[in-house]
């Protein structure tokens, strides 16, 4: 199960008018249907895995390329319209606490021969990595969770940032990997890339996350004086029991240590003598203060420290945004449009709003310059 991207959007409240969501569905609709029909419910899935392509097709069904609206509202349309009946997908959970309603509705699903309860476990999984062990600032408050027939998925789920504005978006499937821990990037896209943030998943804090788990098998008792021991960041942060030789190591102003951890969580973990990071991280009560004082013992009592790169720094960025470090990568973005080109010519739906649609996508991003531009006119799809 791999994290197939992220992207960074604006953050803007209240709800997409009605009159826009009633023609966005049975555009959707087609829109997928024709998919399917074609290609199959994997391919679905597949390209609702892929963030440039899902932002093409909410710019084509009446959306901003950079609002976070872009997410939570073709989220939601692409729940209402699809089911397994008619497309072979199916979707579950939603925004805020409809979320937390994921479970449930697969476990609905079972009525059409799906392992509800094990769908229900990986959707609790991919949540609490980017809850916990990717700290990058976002709190999470969307989870949309689409499968096929055969059980395969996509979950994308988004969260905010409220002292800067931004919303984040993460893609995750089922179809690269079958595991959550390392590296679970495929593709990224996004508009900011954080100073610093706490990635547990990264390659670079492999050696961390090795020491956390070996913290965890320790007595509660120990790694609370460890974690009292370590002083805020900022103050010198020599270990009172270490000899005068011992070199000194700072916390860098972004490394905050958490004011408490779930020190039941921590028992439980010490109880069950976690084998490996994975099963440390998703015991119940494990949280992000509590990796991130894991990952801080680590560093500053053993010396191995995990990465704190933004995980989305090779990430690239919709419309040219002043600021982004990177280019979108053209080869992927010109495929996405064509794809959805492709659809939209063959899709059945009115000449109207086929000739909106095809419109809409010639405006994706113009800012971002391309290789070439050989997308046909609406005119020309429509005649």
């Amino acid at each position: 199960m791999r994290r197939s991207g992220v992207a960074d959007l604006k953050l803007h409240g209240g709800k997409a008018p009605s009159w826009l969501v009633k023609r966005m569905k049975p555009m959707a609709k087609a829109i997928c249907g024709f998919i399917v029909e074609e290609h199959g419910p994997l391919e679905l899935l597949e390209r609702l895995a892929d963030p440039v392509y899902f932002q093409a097709l909410s710019n084509v069904l009446g959306y901003d390329w950079d609002s976070s609206g872009s997410t939570t509202v073709t989220c939601g349309v692409l729940r209402s319209v699809l089911s397994i009946e008619e497309h072979g997908v199916a979707a579950a959970g939603g925004k805020g606490k409809t979320s937390m309603k994921t479970p449930d509705h697969l476990r609905a699903l079972e009525d059409y021969g799906l392992d509800g309860a094990g769908l229900g476990e990986i959707s609790r999984a991919v949540a609490k990595v980017d809850n916990a062990a990717v700290q990058d600032g976002y709190a999470l408050y969307q989870h949309v969770f689409f499968v096929d027939v055969e059980e395969n998925w996509t979950i994308v789920q988004q969260g905010m940032d409220g002292d800067s504005g931004d919303a984040r978006r993460y893609h995750w499937t089922s179809q690269t990997t079958d595991q959550f821990i390392e590296e679970p990037h495929t593709g990224m896209i996004s508009g900011a890339v954080k100073t610093a943030a706490l990635d547990m998943t990264a390659k670079e804090s492999e050696e961390c996350r090795d020491i956390s788990v070996d913290i965890s098998q320790e007595e509660p008792i120990k790694i609370k004086r460890l974690f009292e021991d370590i002083k805020p960041y900022g103050e010198s942060t020599l270990i009172p029991w270490l000899d005068d030789y011992s070199p000194r190591r700072e916390l860098q102003s972004y490394k905050v240590f958490p004011k408490r951890m779930n020190w039941n969580a921590v028992r439980e973990a010490y109880e069950r003598q976690p084998s490996d990071y994975s099963e440390l991280l998703f015991i119940n009560g494990i949280g992000p203060a509590t990796i991130r004082g894991l990952s801080l013992i680590s560093e500053m009592i053993y010396g191995e420290s995990p990465s704190w790169a933004d995980p989305v720094r090779m990430t690239f960025a919709f419309g040219g945004k002043d600021g982004v470090p990177f280019p979108v990568k053209r080869k992927e973005y010109d495929e996405a449009i064509k794809f959805l080109e492709t659809v939209l010519q063959e899709a059945k739906m009115g000449r109207r709003d086929k000739v909106v649609c095809l419109k809409r996508l010639k405006r994706f991003a113009p800012p971002i310059p391309r290789d070439s531009d050989n997308i046909a006119s609406p005119e020309q799809c429509a005649s």
